[in-house]
């Protein structure tokens, strides 16, 4: 998924070996049962991916259909999964396995009662082959309900290596150095960044690099679970980092305004688009997707990133999102829901988005060079290297409610900072009494 929200593995052998299979060349590897056991049996998949995000999934879903006789059906749910999905348990249509872009979320489903714990299969190989925080984020009380396909780096900057060498600078390594620069391509007459502030998880992702790398993985993790207050010092003084940037039109590519017209393909667009505004634009790495899908650009040649800077001293941040495989109990065909579950956690179904481009997995079994490219190679052997120091989107892990719905909590509060950032205690207050009213829910 864009929003927190795009090649089979080189060695037969090495197939083989992660899958526990024998076949390599002609049979099918079976996802848990005989070969075609399946036959007959159609699995619904509901998640929030479109356009090419949803084509490449459904290339993995294909391979499932191979291997199994299961056909598959994905209902795209846009951004409010959780409503939707509701819905449709509420009027007897459950599909049976959702793709949640969300902690939140998942927590969520899993204290109404509508989630099947993962099977044993599956809960053996996360243990082997993902780290032990993909584990933590995918359960609820102990028990495993997720399986974590598809992830996000979120900690990257995204840049044109033309703009940057037309204007003389080089990539920065600390967030004050990365403001320098940006009045530098501004100075050059492109505007420094792109931002997306259409779509409010952009602007969340924004604040929460720069709490992690100033505030400390402490605090990160005790705000993420609101055992600390938005109120809190350290709140005020990110929002005041940040709103340095929101607020000097020399570095947003048409100020605040045309930045709150902006999505996020847009905010791409401005920078790897055919008429270039921007010189760079913050975002994770699913912005190769959009920039090579869309634009035609050459990953590593036409567009590339540096990592999000260190702010004030502190440790560059790592930033993960993800969308969650889920199986729910009122699915019509649970039981081979769990089968593709079982199938979406082995390397080989990760293999095959891989290849296709716009798509990093947190499984460390799965070869780099299946990859299509060095700079996702990059990108995915920074993901999986950082391990347990990983920290998940923060407002993924909050109530729907508060941070993952549209027009309401930290994405509007965020979009009206953007349009005002001059009273940041006054931001603060205002996104702790939203969150304290939906942790409250």
């Amino acid at each position: 998924m864009m929003r927190r929200r795009t090649t089979l593995l080189t060695s037969c052998t090495a197939l083989a070996l992660a899958l526990g299979a024998t076949a390599c060349g002609g049979g099918p590897v079976s996802a848990g049962g005989g070969d075609k056991a399946l036959s007959g049996q159609t699995v619904t998949v509901a998640g929030v991916w479109s356009g090419s995000e949803q084509k490449n999934f459904q290339k993995v879903l294909d391979a499932f259909t191979a291997k199994t006789g299961a056909k598959t059906q994905f209902v795209s749910t846009g951004d409010n999964v959780s409503t939707v999905v509701g819905s449709k348990i509420e009027g007897g249509n459950a599909p049976d396995v959702v793709m949640v872009p969300q902690v939140g979320v998942l927590q969520q489903f899993a204290k109404k009662g509508w989630l099947k714990p993962l099977s044993s299969t599956a809960q053996g190989t996360i243990s082997a082959d993902y780290a032990p925080v993909w584990k933590k984020y995918g359960s609820v009380d102990g028990t495993l309900y997720g399986l974590y396909f598809k992830a996000a780096h979120k900690s990257t900057v995204w840049y044109s290596p033309d703009a940057l060498s037309q204007a003389g600078v080089k990539a920065p390594k600390t967030y004050d150095e990365m403001l320098k620069a940006g009045h530098t391509v501004s100075d050059s007459g492109l505007a420094a960044f792109a931002v997306g502030g259409e779509d409010g998880w952009t602007l969340t992702d924004w604040f929460e690099n720069v709490y992690l790398s100033q505030a400390g993985p402490e605090k990160y993790d005790a705000l993420a679970t609101h055992k600390l207050k938005w109120t809190d010092p350290s709140v005020v003084k990110s929002l005041t980092t940040l709103g340095k940037l929101f607020k000097d039109k020399q570095l947003i590519a048409g100020g605040q305004k045309e930045a709150l017209n902006t999505d996020f393909p847009g905010s791409v667009e401005k920078v790897f688009g055919p008429k270039p505004e921007a010189g760079m634009v913050y975002e994770g790495d699913f912005v190769a997707g959009v920039a090579h899908d869309q634009f035609g650009r050459t990953i590593g040649k036409d567009a590339n990133f540096f990592p999000f800077p260190a702010v004030d001293g502190g440790t560059a941040p790592v930033v993960s999102g993800g969308d969650a495989a889920v199986v729910l109990k009122d699915g019509k065909n649970a039981g081979a829901g769990m089968k593709l579950l079982e199938y979406l956690a082995t390397p080989e179904a990760a293999a095959v988005w891989a290849k296709a481009g716009g798509f990093l997995s947190p499984n460390k079994k799965l070869d780099l060079s299946s990859y299509g490219d060095d700079v996702t190679r990059a990108t995915a052997k920074s993901l999986v290297g950082a391990g347990d120091t990983v920290r998940f989107d923060m407002s993924d892990q909050a109530p729907a409610a508060f941070g993952g719905t549209k027009g309401t909590g930290e994405w509007k509060l965020l979009q009206d900072f953007l349009r005002d950032p001059s009273d940041p205690k006054g931001t603060a207050e205002k996104l702790e009494s939203a969150a304290a009213k939906a942790y409250q829910d």
